[in-house]
């Protein structure tokens, strides 16, 4: 793990940033080797001498950012709490990787069930209908047509087997390629074969 210590508007003496840097090693067995802890230290003369002293955290852990603040009398006083509350918080991070793997959206929808708001929203409508012409086109020619677009998906005819197919973008940055299929399917895989036979 990296961490960069910084002043706001003051030089970091270099006893402080070691002292960060020490305590900050203790979440190594925690991360890996591309996470990194942005420590920023800074004073607010219009606070009370007990809590003027700021340090602010920001670690970035799977690509997703945890932060946490303590104020103190002095700067390695209020890195003491907040490596506690951010290693807590770490800890929680990584005992929960179900919930971690699923896009934001869900995770709202996850956190609305939980704290029992889920049943009170109203039900979901549909605002608007798009129709659209599709013309057949062969994979390689939707996937041009989609980047071209900026889109995400892309619905088309795949001209191989002349059925609709839907073209999306992975996480991953891969392409997946979905093609319905009504009962059991037997119909569109002999489709399939005949393509490849015709091909």
């Amino acid at each position: 793990m990296r961490t960069i210590v910084k002043g706001k508007n003051f030089d970091v003496h270099d006893s402080d940033r070691e002292y960060a840097e020490r305590k900050f090693a203790r979440l190594e067995r925690l991360l890996d080797d591309r996470s990194e802890a942005m420590v920023e230290l800074s004073m607010e003369q219009h606070r009370s001498s007990d809590d003027s002293h700021i340090v602010d955290v920001t670690l970035m852990i799977d690509g997703q950012v945890l932060r946490g603040r303590a104020a103190a009398a002095t700067h390695r006083a209020g890195i003491d709490v907040v490596v506690d509350k951010v290693e807590r918080r770490a800890v929680d991070f990584k005992s929960k990787p179900r919930l971690r793997a699923r896009p934001e959206q869900e995770k709202a929808i996850l956190r609305r069930i939980a704290d029992g708001e889920a049943d009170g929203g109203r039900p979901r409508r549909i605002v608007k209908v798009k129709r659209f012409d599709i013309e057949p086109m062969f994979v390689e020619d939707a996937a041009s047509r989609m980047d071209e677009l900026g889109h995400d998906f892309f619905v088309f005819v795949n001209a191989e087997y002349e059925r609709v197919a839907i073209l999306y973008r992975r996480n991953d940055g891969d392409l997946g390629l979905i093609e319905p299929m009504v009962g059991s399917g037997a119909e569109f895989e002999a489709g399939r074969s005949r393509g490849r036979r015709s091909g």
